[in-house]
């Protein structure tokens, strides 16, 4: 069946390689890596009028936050299989001759006691400097990303990205006549890995799984009273936008799509009645069946309640009725600022940074 697309505003806050014009093309090349505790995530872009084109980009699922929620390492085999995929970003970026570039890492490398020697191991075979970000910086990275999604009519935006080893839930101001500006967020130690690694990978009982639920709520519920979201809610004075992996791949499964397409999913948005809907029906598949699902595969498959139950309690905490999905966050952010510092004609950041990130909470 053939499900009605919402959309709010533009459908990518950029243009992809296919739309871009010669005179784009000819531009300077930038480059940003977000390399997570799950995948490794390339973007190259040239600047193109208020935004930028897409010329080249790369995923790869690396798990490197494998077991590290038990150890506190990364793992041997874990930064073998990112360093490799980070040398074929270091080939894309000469191919492409980036001349600016910015490569950060996220949960996992903050998490581990050996982060430091795996930079230094990044550096040696690959070239590529890492930079671990803190979740502050790492929120408003997200933020700045979303771009025009984040001017929709609503005072304030509800943004959360469900990671591999953390999930951030940012706090926005959106006036309609200036950029958005970060007001709060927090940082959850716990993601689909994580989480996968402690409940394991099959559905879960009834018990367990509102246990789950109450963990998240009881983590987001100082966030909700000290900033008055939900009296916000009550007011229909808030968007919510995802930009994970779990809410893009929820897009795929809506639309029903044989495999996923970012310019289908990215900007849809899914009522709240459609998520339980979705969620029920792969919390019913074991772990094999999920893996199977054209729209998760082994990269998702195996993590994927996670996600949902995470979102879930969001959801239930944060009634918006509504869930915007972004296909874009920590590069696109990147971009903006790597162009706008180098004084790009036309290019401004879409946020109001703070002028330090500490002024954000992390608790």
């Amino acid at each position: 069946m053939t499900r009605p697309v919402t959309r709010n505003g533009p459908r990518t806050p950029y243009r992809q390689r296919r739309q871009a014009n010669s005179q784009a093309m000819a531009g300077p090349a930038y480059g940003a890596i977000d390399l997570g505790t799950n995948s490794c995530r390339l973007l190259i872009a040239v600047p193109d009028g208020k935004s930028f084109a897409v010329v080249d980009g790369y995923s790869k699922v690396v798990r490197l936050g494998d077991r590290l929620s038990e150890t506190g390492v990364l793992h041997d085999q874990a930064q073998s299989r990112t360093i490799g995929a980070l040398r074929e970003c270091s080939a894309k970026l000469a191919l492409r001759g980036v001349t600016q570039l910015r490569a950060v890492a996220t949960e996992a490398c903050r998490q581990a006691s050996n982060a430091a020697a795996f930079q230094a191991r990044v550096l040696a075979e690959t070239g590529l400097k890492l930079d671990i970000i803190d979740a502050a910086e790492e929120a408003a990275l997200t933020v700045s990303g979303c771009g025009d999604m984040l001017h929709s009519g609503f005072g304030h935006t509800l943004l959360f990205d469900i990671g591999g080893g953390s999930t951030e839930v940012v706090w926005v101001a959106t006036p309609p006549d200036r950029p958005a500006q970060l007001i709060d967020m927090i940082s959850l130690q716990f993601g689909v890995v994580s989480l996968r690694d402690e409940f394991g990978p099959e559905c879960l009982s009834a018990e367990r799984f509102q246990e789950l639920l109450n963990r998240v709520d009881a983590a987001i519920r100082p966030f909700d009273e000290r900033n008055a979201i939900t009296r916000h809610i009550a007011g229909n004075d808030v968007r919510m936008i995802g930009t994970s992996g779990t809410v893009t791949t929820l897009g795929a499964i809506y639309l029903d799509l044989p495999r996923y397409n970012r310019t289908r999913v990215d900007g849809l948005q899914i009522g709240f009645d459609s998520i339980r809907q979705i969620s029920a029906r792969l919390a019913e598949m074991d772990c094999g069946s999920r893996i199977a699902h054209p729209c998760l595969g082994r990269g998702r498959g195996d993590l994927m309640l996670m996600g949902l139950a995470i979102l879930r309690a969001v959801c239930e905490r944060w009634p918006v009725g509504r869930l915007g999905i972004a296909d874009r966050g920590i590069r696109e952010g990147i971009l903006f600022g790597l162009m706008a510092a180098d004084g790009v004609a036309g290019v401004s950041l879409p946020i109001e940074w703070p002028t330090s990130a500490q002024r954000l909470g992390a608790g």
